[in-house]
């Protein structure tokens, strides 16, 4: 092979990798910016490092940037193709001759294994690996890149601005308005999402993940969610005196109770214990908790979570009744109940003992009024969708009749569990025709057969 050949093939193959390394870099580029939350961004910037300002400028005309990283990979794509092609060819055909093909079939064949060789490598050394390389560490391979990327759009400028105006002009003939910056902004789902990812890694710890997980679920759950049921609420008659009253708190433990004239629809309002003591101890038997009773505000079951809140801090007792929809009262709402939604129990000297959930060697011991939503995130049953609220509700729905102690059912997994288990829930203890504590139990195959061959 002559000398000027030799030159000339070497420095074709040196461009083939310059050129390959050139859509390296475009491609980490476009990757890199894209991956890079704008909060990283402005917090790198801020730092004052000059490679992070210049990767501030290019992430904040991010839609420019990107159209001059696909410019750049188009031309160092075409120029490969054109360089590396072939000469990859002339270095193939000896060995196909050499091997008895004959001179017309070896050129096409050179010619076809110099083209996926030449793009083979393009595609992994060019485009897979600085992008997987992007992907995982944004932030260095941005300050590494946005400076030629920079300098390359600069130089681009009219022809890369004359490519994205048409792209733009055909993407607002669609009715969608183009974006130069990505959003930054996340849904509270994304959120949710994202913290969940985190502490399943490690790098968010499970009790402040769970608070921060709660605290985006409360938006959407609503007051019925939240309430103390009807059937739980402690309540004192119109005609009570204070001394009823002191005497309720120190049974119960609360220090809020509503005062009804019959029953809970016909709540006059609310009395604190506090009240008893701005009266002297001689006249606590003598006035009637009428007349201490305050208005507090009323809320729908439906109410979302926010305005709840915003409605029992506005008020000074703190607390507010949950009307269904047919006007009855179906529970009260406290500022505890609300805290307790994103912070879990909060409990104190007086609550009692027994809690919403306790794992016990089988499975867990429930309350009834469970969520069926609490349930899934304390015992990983996760219960399809249908007309109850609560474990209770499902035990019931499923049994068919109002159970008694003992009584068992296997309840339905939304993510169904034929031939891996399923759940079986016994009811430990009735609360006169409310299911008071529910024993839940995974069990496997063999004792769900055992279990329906016995009951039918």
């Amino acid at each position: 092979m002559p000398t000027m050949t030799v030159v000339i093939t070497v420095l074709s193959l040196l461009g083939f990798a310059a050129l390959t390394l050139g859509t390296a870099l475009f491609v980490a580029a476009e990757f890199s910016l894209t991956a890079l939350e704008r909060s990283t961004v402005d917090a790198a910037a801020r730092e004052g490092d000059a490679r992070s300002r210049l990767v501030k400028k290019a992430h904040s005309t991010l839609s420019f940037q990107l159209s001059g990283a696909q410019l750049g990979i188009t031309i160092t794509t075409l120029i490969t193709g054109f360089i590396a092609e072939p000469v990859l060819a002339k270095l193939i055909d000896p060995l196909l001759s050499a091997i008895g093909l004959s001179e017309s079939a070896s050129h096409g064949v050179a010619l076809v294994t110099a083209l996926i060789v030449a793009t083979s490598l393009s595609m992994i050394y060019g485009e897979l690996v600085p992008k997987n390389i992007a992907i995982a560490e944004p932030m260095k391979v941005a300050r590494l890149t946005a400076g030629p990327m920079i300098a390359f759009s600069a130089f681009f400028k009219w022809l890369i601005k004359f490519l994205n105006g048409t792209a733009n002009w055909l993407v607002r003939r669609m009715g969608i308005e183009p974006a130069e910056e990505l959003r930054s902004a996340r849904s509270p789902e994304e959120l949710g999402s994202l913290v969940r990812t985190s502490a399943q890694r490690g790098s968010l710890d499970q009790r402040t993940a769970l608070v921060v997980d709660r605290s985006l679920e409360f938006g959407d759950r609503t007051a019925e969610d939240f309430m103390t049921p009807r059937v739980k609420v402690e309540s004192l008659d119109r005609d009570d005196t204070i001394a009823d009253l002191i005497a309720a708190a120190a049974r119960t433990g609360y220090s809020r109770f509503p005062v009804i004239d019959g029953d809970l629809d016909n709540a006059l309002g609310v009395v604190h214990v506090k009240q008893a003591f701005t009266h002297p101890a001689s006249m606590r038997k003598q006035i009637p908790l009428s007349q201490l009773a305050k208005a507090v505000p009323i809320v729908p079951a439906s109410l979302d979570g926010d305005e709840v809140l915003e409605r029992v801090r506005a008020d000074g007792m703190q607390v507010a009744f949950v009307v269904d929809e047919y006007g009855g009262t179906a529970g009260m709402v406290s500022m505890e109940d609300l805290i307790e939604e994103i912070l879990g129990d909060v409990r104190d000297e007086h609550d009692e003992e027994e809690r919403e959930v306790r794992r016990v060697s089988d499975g867990w011991d429930c309350s009834g009024l469970l969520r069926i939503d609490e349930v899934a995130r304390a015992t990983g049953y996760d219960a399809p969708e249908g007309e109850y609220e609560t474990l209770g509700g499902l035990v019931m729905n499923k049994l068919g009749h109002i159970p008694h102690s003992g009584d068992e059912v296997i309840l339905p997994d939304s993510r169904g569990w034929e031939g891996d288990g399923g759940w079986l829930a016994k009811v430990e203890r009735m609360d006169g025709r409310r299911i008071d504590r529910v024993r839940l139990m995974p069990i496997d195959e063999a004792k769900v057969q055992a279990w329906e061959h016995a009951h039918g």
